[in-house]
């Protein structure tokens, strides 16, 4: 993902949901998905239909987690031929990547390792309808047309099943202006498998937003020790697709 220009064109369903308020482009996606902050306080998410996590289904992943988990309140999810958008509240807090926090790369890392946890820790796994275990990994890389290496279903034994983010990437955590975690987004994968799926992730996504050197502070944070096994096989079948 990056930050767009603040020239980008606003497409025509964005301005409609906006109904009005001033809109602020903040991220834009591989696949030309984009996100704007309206200036009473929602967000709107629009792009073209995702095969691998439509917003249909984030949708109801973040009313499912509200339960128990701080994410933001859907206001209108849709969809036509073509684009799919979501419409949900703004909850006050930085993204773990937001220019403050980059400039205070442990204080960010850490936040991300214990909110991931704390995320692991509230969400029920017995009351969680969706999966994201390998076999489900597979199953929707298949739908997909993309075939996964064989070696990848050989995974390591489960250490502990949770209710997975399924994009545990530094961005998705916000900090409040202390540092500490508060809240978490893009939970379109949401689903049950083991934490070292989400850990593998978060740890490896801190490389590509703050540099290098911080995995294991990350790890460190969540509370265990790292499990070089699950993380290498976790990171390659999230490589892989």
């Amino acid at each position: 993902m990056t930050i767009p220009a603040a020239s980008i064109p606003v497409p025509e369903r964005v301005r409609e949901l906006a109904d009005g308020a001033a809109l602020t482009p903040v991220w834009e996606n591989g696949i030309g998905g984009l996100t704007f902050r309206t200036d009473d306080d929602r967000y709107i998410k629009w792009g073209p239909h995702d095969v691998e996590a439509n917003m249909r289904d984030e949708a109801e992943r973040m009313r499912w987690a509200r339960r128990w988990a701080r994410v933001p309140a859907v206001l209108e999810q849709g969809q036509d031929a073509d684009h799919e958008w979501l419409v949900t509240a703004a909850i006050t807090g930085r993204s773990a990547v937001d220019p403050l926090w980059i400039a205070e790369p442990a204080a960010a890392v850490r936040a991300v390792g214990e909110g991931l946890r704390m995320l692991h820790d509230a969400l029920p796994v017995d009351e969680c309808p969706w999966e994201w275990s390998v076999a489900s990994r597979f199953a929707n890389a298949e739908r997909r047309g993309i075939r996964l290496p064989d070696a990848l279903r050989d995974a390591p034994e489960i250490d502990r099943l949770v209710v997975c983010h399924g994009d545990a990437c530094m961005p998705n955590t916000l900090l409040d202006d202390a540092g500490r975690p508060i809240a978490h987004v893009d939970l379109a994968a949401l689903g049950v498998g083991d934490r070292w799926a989400d850990i593998a992730v978060a740890s490896m996504s801190t490389e590509w937003n703050v540099g290098a050197g911080w995995e294991d502070a990350l790890i460190e944070a969540y509370g265990v020790e790292p499990d070089r096994e699950r993380l290498a096989y976790y990171r390659d079948l999230w490589n892989a697709g």
